[in-house]
């Protein structure tokens, strides 16, 4: 790659920039797996609750929305250049909210992806509507597709069916893993350094990186934000390579990982 990397430890690497830019300098047909939690183009102004204390929806410059023609441009874009690195049988992994996830999920269909399955991200502790004129929103939806519907896609099942997953209510021992997962948002420790506004708990992207991809495979996250996924992959010996547009997150993510380095 003529990019050098912001950050490099072993096999984890970080690369400030846009995604398509990186992206285009992947060799083809190298990548074995990609999760990717792209803006949900929500910052309009708007208020959520968050720890009980009402907080706006704004997140940057990045989260703005440009109309739907062209969010859904952005979300093809992205997603073709994903699809160029991936191997034959490799996956990728979309996660968002019904603001993002359906637009995803069409753009996938148009490139031309195999979908293998949404998973239902159910948060127990949501938190509550504040309008209480809607339903509480309390889950997330990832979609898992296939780049090419031909090709054998790794699965590993029987560590799905037979792991240990004690933070998940819904997962019964010995019983096949099905497509709602019971796994709480990020706890005070993983956000300990400062904290991304989308970041995912790393129980979450520990199960996507068992489940879908195997020792020495190589992941990677184009809006990697504080890279809950690079931490994944490096607890579960697995190449890492995320970008983000943000300096401060990339900085937050060399903070965490160096903290996890020193507990492996």
């Amino acid at each position: 790659m003529k990019t050098k990397p912001y950050y490099k430890y072993s096999d984890f690497s970080l690369y400030h920039g846009n995604s398509l830019n990186i992206l285009a300098e992947i060799p083809e047909n190298s990548v074995d797996m990609i999760f990717a939690d792209p803006p949900y183009l929500l910052s309009n102004g708007g208020f959520t609750c968050h720890a009980g204390q009402m907080v706006s929806v704004n997140k940057g410059q990045w989260d703005v929305s440009n109309g739907l023609k062209k969010d859904f441009e952005f979300h093809l874009s992205w997603i073709e250049a994903c699809k160029r690195v991936l191997k034959p049988g490799g996956t990728i992994w979309i996660s968002g909210t019904y603001h993002s996830i359906y637009q995803c999920g069409f753009a996938l269909q148009v490139a031309k992806f195999h979908i293998l399955n949404d998973i239902a991200w159910l948060k127990p502790n949501a938190s509550p509507n504040l309008s209480c004129r809607f339903f509480t929103a309390s889950h997330e939806t990832l979609i898992w597709a296939r780049k090419d519907q031909k090709s054998k896609h790794k699965f590993n099942y029987k560590a799905m069916k037979e792991g240990n997953w004690p933070e998940d209510f819904i997962k019964k021992p010995g019983l096949q893993m099905r497509s709602v997962w019971a796994i709480y948002p990020p706890r005070n420790g993983e956000k300990k350094f400062g904290k991304h506004p989308t970041q995912k708990p790393i129980d979450l992207l520990a199960r996507i990186v068992l489940a879908s991809t195997n020792k020495g495979d190589l992941i990677i996250d184009p809006f990697t934000g504080s890279s809950t996924t690079g931490l994944a992959s490096f607890l579960n010996d697995r190449k890492f390579i995320g970008i983000d547009l943000e300096k401060k997150y990339l900085d937050l993510s060399i903070k965490r990982l160096k903290d996890l380095e020193k507990s492996k």
